[in-house]
């Protein structure tokens, strides 16, 4: 500790220019440093100088502090074998399917989902809270447990949010790995789904500019003096009834039946994709090139990890499962109204190649040495929202019967949670234990009627001084997401994240009114500053509630979702939405899941509505199929699948210093 205090102490520091905050830290540091050389730290002396260090260390410099155990070690602490993993540098590693065969056997440990309030500009640390207590329960209460993260969208990391490891002393590590690139899950997914819709037009250009006789000469070519289908071919035509497998053999009207997709490019529903917050993509014209001959149409980008692809990755069971779901794909219609599938288009085995080690979950590690998986993406408003189900499955066996595993979901409990137990519960099979709902009294303020708050603008009164009537009147969102979770037959348990503005009595109302409402435990928390150790209590109210009887059940329709869930009265649909389901209803999708695509920032579809807002009629702008997925994407007024960037981004903040390649200013 002495020697990385005394590098940061002594490195060189301009102090002409430089910000208060780093002259503060390398003062302390050098204090710290001291006080170790002198082997006396008297108390008091011991407490300030952590307070300092703590309050002006960012959260990328606390990351950096701690040196992270070399994967393997990690990898063998847990239980895997050698040939189970594949590293990808010191610090992470793909975990491989093949452990779920040797371990199936072994019992399941607890399930336990992290959900929040309605979010806030003010931030609520949901991922702070998941990283919190599972350093509690194993680093702390010697208890197996294992964090399921999802990985971050770069969109949001250079937009307006920044980082999603987690903060202070409860993150996981290296964060800067953990924020950007990680092993490439999310490039992957973009070039799959990107390759799609390369095929969907380059298909309709093929088909509108050739003959059928062109058309099946190329797309069952003579190679070295012989002609055969290949194996997805040989699959189109058993699902046209054409039982044939010489080329030579087909009539005139089946080659017709088998080369003429004939897609509908009105009714095009795949997007291409881009990991970058681009609003300029949202609305644009395709098909401008001379060689184009003519065909253009209106296309627009999604953000990556809204793509379908990612919703697949999340909610598959094996690598066989994932290659069927990125069959099923529907892309469009053709002009008789049929939908047109991956399959059909002949890319699906491409896209499996392209997500073949993306499947993988990757383990990380948090600040204190204890295990995460990071797989699958964010985003609960545009897609589901939750890490994926083979995270899951893999860490519930690792951690034994008597550990846990810590899952996040996206957002407010009424998107994230609800996503949670409706689509990724009923896909996996699995049960939940607990949930741990989060909220800040700060937060529970802006609900009760605080002001509105402005990035980057100092905190107003409200905020930073004891006002128990603001909290009071917040606490109807708290408990109207406790009530939200109670519907679903799951014990929860409050974790109120404590800021250094909160008083004690604000903090003992706020977790007195979360019990009067049917919480079975409600507790404050200091793992940002204290990391597991100031998540022991909530670590030990989880492990009681985790022993109590659970009545889990699924809510289901639209209307359930949106008068129970939501507050609303009723639905409205639009032309254009009601078209939509009477097609997917004849189509055979009418009894998918649904998920919903709304604000976080409200339980209704206005994000300025806090609170717990009533008498709305929820407006159904749009509706899509995820058939792959396995799900029905409704459109809540005038939701947007690609965010924009603010007027000052993250990214103003975010460097790189070229002799040390450390980045800066990543959150």
């Amino acid at each position: 500790a002495a020697a990385t205090f005394s590098q940061v102490a002594l490195a060189p520091c301009s102090f002409s220019g430089c910000h208060l905050q780093e002259v503060v830290y390398k003062l302390n540091a050098l204090l710290v440093c001291c006080c170790f050389v002198f082997c006396r730290r008297p108390p008091k002396l011991r407490q300030i100088s952590w307070l300092l260090f703590v309050f002006f260390s960012s959260d990328i410099e606390i990351s950096r502090a701690q040196s992270p155990k070399a994967v393997d070690v990690l990898a063998k602490e847990i239980g895997l074998l050698t040939d189970e993993i594949e590293i990808y540098g010191q610090t992470k590693a793909k975990v491989r399917l093949s452990l779920l065969e040797r371990l199936k056997d072994q019992p399941d440990g607890k399930y336990v989902l992290v959900a929040g309030i309605t979010p806030t500009p003010l931030g609520e640390g949901k991922s702070t809270v998941t990283i919190g207590l599972v350093q509690a329960l194993t680093a702390h209460l010697k208890i197996n447990s294992f964090a399921c993260l999802r990985q971050p969208s770069q969109g949001p990391t250079f937009g307006v949010k920044g980082g999603a490891a987690g903060g202070g002393y409860a993150q996981v590590i290296p964060m800067e790995e953990f924020n950007l690139h990680l092993t490439g899950d999310i490039h992957a997914i973009t070039a799959a789904n990107n390759l799609l819709a390369a095929a969907i037009d380059a298909r309709i250009l093929h088909e509108n500019t050739q003959s059928d006789k062109a058309l099946y000469n190329r797309l069952v070519p003579v190679v070295k003096g012989v002609r055969g289908f290949s194996s997805i071919q040989l699959a189109r035509l058993r699902r046209l009834g054409i039982n044939k497998t010489d080329p030579e053999t087909l009539t005139e009207e089946e080659i017709s039946r088998f080369v003429r997709l004939d897609i509908d490019p009105s009714t095009i529903t795949w997007q291409r994709v881009v990991d970058t917050n681009d609003r300029f993509l949202r609305k644009i014209t395709i098909g401008q090139a001379n060689t184009e001959k003519g065909f253009v149409r209106q296309a627009q980008f999604d953000i990556a990890v809204a793509s379908e692809i990612m919703a697949i990755l999340a909610l598959t069971t094996s690598l066989e499962d994932m290659k069927e779901r990125l069959g099923k794909i529907v892309v469009a219609n053709d002009k008789k109204g049929e939908p047109v599938t991956a399959e059909d288009l002949g890319v699906t085995g491409a896209l499996a190649v392209l997500m073949k080690d993306a499947i993988k979950p990757t383990l990380m590690q948090t600040l204190e040495g204890t295990p995460v998986f990071v797989h699958a993406g964010p985003f609960a408003n545009i897609a589901h929202g939750n890490s994926s189900i083979l995270a899951d499955k893999i860490a519930l066996k690792l951690v034994g019967e008597k550990g846990f595993v810590v899952t996040e979901a996206g957002f407010g409990a009424d998107i994230g949670m609800e996503k949670f137990f409706n689509i990724k519960c009923r896909a996996s099979g699995l049960v939940p234990s607990v949930v741990v709902l989060v909220a800040t009294v700060r937060a529970l303020k802006m609900h009760g009627g605080g002001p509105s708050v402005s990035a980057g603008a100092p905190l107003k009164k409200e905020y930073t001084e004891e006002n128990l009537q603001l909290v009071a009147d917040g606490c109807c969102n708290l408990q109207k997401q406790i009530q939200i979770t109670q519907l679903f037959g799951v014990p929860v348990v409050v974790a109120l994240n404590v800021f250094k503005t909160d008083s004690p009595a604000e903090v003992d109302l706020v977790c007195k009114i979360a019990k009067q409402s049917g919480a079975f435990d409600a507790v404050p928390c200091n793992h940002w500053s204290d990391g597991g150790r100031g998540a022991v209590k909530l670590a030990q109210a989880v492990e009681k509630a985790a022993n109590q009887k659970s009545s889990f059940k699924y809510l289901y329709s639209l209307e359930t979702i949106a008068q129970k869930v939501y507050g609303a009265e009723d639905i409205e649909l639009s032309p254009a939405a009601q078209s939509q389901i009477d097609r997917y209803t004849r189509q055979g999708f009418g009894k998918l899941p649904i998920c919903m695509a709304k604000t976080h920032l409200s339980l209704s579809h206005q994000p300025e509505k806090k609170g717990v807002p009533t008498g709305f009629i929820l407006p159904i702008s749009d509706v899509r199929a995820s058939i792959g997925a396995g799900f029905i994407y409704p459109l809540v007024g005038t939701m947007s699948t690609m965010p924009g960037l603010p007027t000052r981004p993250c990214f103003y903040d975010i460097d790189l210093d070229p002799v040390t390649e450390e980045v800066k200013g990543l959150f």
